[in-house]
This record gives structure tokens, sequence and C-alpha cells, in this order.
């Protein structure tokens, strides 16, 4: 079976937040392939090349000296960041308040972690905050904001939920997992320059174009990592506080060389086309009578008002839908304007 099956084509993929590495990424994942960033005291050049991927994203957040590491994705940094919250709050019954578009890896975490998650509904897409004022009380350990929401692409008023957060000496954690990329190139404020944020989750693997797996957390300060550490006594160094253990060198060297090669010029040109294209297909769909939601960032999510997605996957077309039911497509970086063209000539043909 190996030897006939090939990696998938992304000729047609349309909802996928992942996308074709760059090409200097492809060959430092290879490289990297067999060293471990979870034994640094051992494999220490990659553990010098995760040290210069955390202040590659620090540069972009906003963060002069970051702390953080190059984490399996999104989930994992999710995760991690409750889990720091829990961890340094005083509270026998601990509660995280996000909005209802948060990622599902907060259902997870919040499983996983024992903590009670409360969601705040959105109005026009952003979270509501005067629902989530209400939701928080002293046993909240943290308050999140989304900034690039996976359905949408919408981006959360961060200043103001990390001023929330403060009011119950609260976290403020920020998923920028697939928005990270695209927002320094926007009037957004969303990052550590612009609020009191503590903790962001920021994944290279997605825009970033950085080989799978490579999620990233940063953290403010050292201190709130310290939070997650646990002694390592057979191995060289003597604490771990990432929560897989043992990694792949792979994801980090792809980041550092992904972002060495695009940061920043290729990710602003990259911005620059990703949204144009968005920009077109909601003009399309807008003229051919669909309500479009967007787009913020380069994500346009349509009602089709008929179910086309099955028909759709039969011609090759890989999308998804909103939990609301509208079509749902993200401009990546191997989304190009041909390709959308395609796209519309076949819902055309429907």
């Amino acid at each position: 079976m190996l030897q006939r099956a090939e990696p998938q084509d992304f000729e047609r993929v349309l909802s996928s937040m992942c996308t074709v590495p760059h090409p200097s990424a492809r060959e430092a994942a290879e490289r990297f392939l067999a060293t471990n960033p979870g034994d640094p005291g051992t494999y220490e050049t990659i553990a010098d090349l995760e040290r210069e991927a955390v202040d590659y994203l620090g540069g972009m957040t906003g963060l002069s000296d970051p702390a953080g590491y190059v984490a399996s994705g999104g989930t994992e940094a999710n995760l991690q960041a409750i889990r720091i919250a829990r961890n340094r709050a005083d509270t026998d019954d601990p509660n995280v308040v996000a909005p209802v578009h948060a990622h599902f890896s907060f259902t997870k975490a919040a499983d996983v972690l024992g903590v009670e998650l409360r969601t705040a509904p959105a109005t026009d897409y952003r979270v509501n905050m005067a629902a989530m004022s209400e939701l928080v009380d002293e046993d909240t350990v943290c308050v999140v904001g989304v900034a690039g929401s996976t359905e949408y692409g919408y981006v959360d008023p961060i200043p103001a939920i990390a001023d929330l957060a403060e009011t119950v000496d609260a976290l403020c954690h920020v998923d920028a997992a697939w928005g990270g990329f695209y927002l320094p190139f926007t009037d957004h404020d969303w990052h550590f320059g612009h609020a009191d944020i503590d903790t962001m989750t920021i994944d290279p693997h997605k825009v970033g174009q950085a080989a799978v797996p490579a999620g990233g957390l940063l953290a403010r300060d050292r201190s709130l990592l310290d939070e997650l550490a646990v002694e390592t006594p057979y191995l060289e160094s003597t604490d771990q506080l990432t929560l897989t253990g043992t990694r792949s060198g792979a994801g980090v060297a792809s980041a550092v060389a992904a972002m060495e090669s695009l940061w920043p010029a290729g990710y602003e040109q990259q911005y620059e086309t990703s949204m144009a294209n968005a920009d077109w297909l909601a003009d399309q769909l807008s003229a051919r009578g669909h309500d479009v939601v967007g787009p913020e960032l380069p994500l346009v999510a349509a009602d089709l008002s008929m179910p086309m997605t099955d028909e759709l996957r039969d011609r090759g077309w890989r999308v998804s839908k909103t939990g609301a039911g509208e079509m749902r497509v993200v401009c990546m970086p191997h989304v190009t304007r041909s390709m959308l063209r395609s796209f519309v000539a076949d819902l055309d043909w429907y």
C-alpha cells in the first residue's frame, strides 16, 4: 500500500488551515527529523534553534523577550495555556471563559484539566463583551480571546478581554493559531504590544508554511512557564515544561527555516495575495446572490442556499461547513486565483 500511496494533493484543498511547506522548511525538517528538542541537554543544536523560533514569534507578536516553545499545534498550546492558568490560581473550582467560537481544543482542555468551560455568545462574529463580563467570577482562571476565528476569521476585541481578565486576576490567553501570521500586516489590536496578554497560541505550520507539526506557545514571562515544569531525573536537562515530551526536531527546524526565509516581507506579500483572493471570491459569491460573511482575514464563509458540499467533493474539491452550515473557504498560501476561478466555474455548473 505505501508504495502506491501518494501524499495529499493541494490543488483543490480549500478548507484546510495547513498548507504546502516552504522549500527551506521541508529541507530543514528532513535534516533534523531524528533530533529531540525534548532533551535539550543532549540535542543542543535543536534547542538553540527552538530559542530562535520563539524569538521570531515574539518579534511578530510584540514581545521583546519572549518565553515559549514549539508545540505540536494549537491544541497542545491552548491546553498548556489553560494548564498554566489553572496551576497558578488559588481555587478548587476553576473556570475558563471563552467565546462560543473558540476552537474545540478548549473543550478538550477543559475535559483533560478538570476545569469548567463557560462560553460567551457572539455579536457580529465577535465575542459579546457584556455577556462575557457576566460569566467571569472569583474562580475564573483564564479569559480567552480569538484572533482569527477558525470558522469565520474574525478577531475578538483583545484589549477589552485583557482588561476583563485583570479585573478578576485571571490570565488572558489569545488563540492566534491561524491568524497570527496574517495579523502583523493589519490594523487589528491583537498582540502583547497592544494589550496585557499573558499567553498566546500561534502556529508556524499554518500560514507560516513550516512542516507539520510546528505549533507555538508564547508567554509574556518565563515564570508563567514554570507552572508547567516537571523534573526529568534521567535526562541531561533537569526539568521539562512541554506536554509531549519527546518531540521531533523537524517541526522546530522547519519553523526557523520558514520564518528566516519569509519574515517579514514574504509573509506580508502572502497576506496581500491571500486577502485579495478572499475579496475576489467574496465578490464573486455575492454577485451570484449568496450571503457572504467577511472576509476580515483571508477566509470566506457563504450560505449557498443549497446542499452543494457533497457535489463539490465529487468533483474533487475539499470544502467544509461552519457550524451554521455555510460553506467555508480558507485562502491559504497554496490557494491561487486560478484555483478559485475553477472553483467558481464549478459552482456555476451546479
